[in-house]
């Protein structure tokens, strides 16, 4: 807590002054561009990945970057992406999953999650994923997906996310009239790379070529 209590005195001291007019702008309002869907992980930090300012980000945090499939049940992620469409008007919904992922560690063999029944049961959001891998690799129903499938599944979960998140009405309208994009993204911890899909594709490429006509005309 010494290191939060520090952080917080030098960001009144040394950032909050450097940034004053910024966050006095923000201070009524807020337009954010993106609605960014991420992992809880502590070592997920979106505007230090994306080089973003505050109120460039509508940020939504979960275990494993999921989305639950739209329903009449409401929860928090339900009425976030909600929110973030229909009233803020964001153009683009980054699904932003990345490697060593302990939600799809846990995912991989729920059987293993005795004892978390509320962590097994938000992980059968995965279960889509988890499938795929297991027919991919006929993998016994009996049996967990092995670990060394972890990188695919991660893979995997961000492409079934980018499906579920379609479900959602506010979604769906603004895809149809071209108001909003999706894309998910796999982020390495390790290297700091991206590999990316749209919200059409099954496979992921590389950051540069997906993006390559925007880093042109940078």
């Amino acid at each position: 807590m010494d290191r939060i209590v520090k952080g917080v005195l030098n960001f009144r001291q040394n950032v909050y002054p450097q940034h004053k007019d910024l966050f006095g702008t923000l201070a009524t309002g807020q337009s954010p561009d993106v609605l960014f869907i991420t992992c809880s992980d502590s070592r997920i930090d979106p505007n230090l990945l994306t080089g973003s300012d505050p109120g460039d980000l509508f940020i939504c945090r979960n275990a494993g970057n999921i989305i639950p499939p739209h329903s009449n049940e409401t929860g928090g992620m339900t009425a976030s992406i909600e929110y973030a469409v229909a009233v803020l008007g964001v153009r683009h919904i980054i699904i932003c999953g990345h490697t060593d992922c302990g939600a799809i560690k846990g995912a991989l063999d729920p059987d293993n999650l005795k004892g978390l029944p509320h962590v097994k049961e938000w992980l059968g959001h995965c279960r889509s994923a988890m499938e795929i891998v297991r027919e991919r690799h006929t993998i016994p129903l009996d049996q967990g997906v092995p670990h060394e499938l972890l990188n695919e599944a991660i893979e995997e979960n961000v492409l079934q996310q980018v499906q579920h998140i379609r479900t959602h009405p506010a979604v769906a309208a603004k895809i149809a009239t071209g108001k909003v994009q999706i894309h998910g993204w796999i982020y390495n911890i390790k290297t700091g790379g991206i590999r990316c899909c749209q919200q059409n594709d099954t496979l992921f490429s590389n950051f540069d070529d997906q993006y390559a006509d925007i880093i042109e005309q940078l």
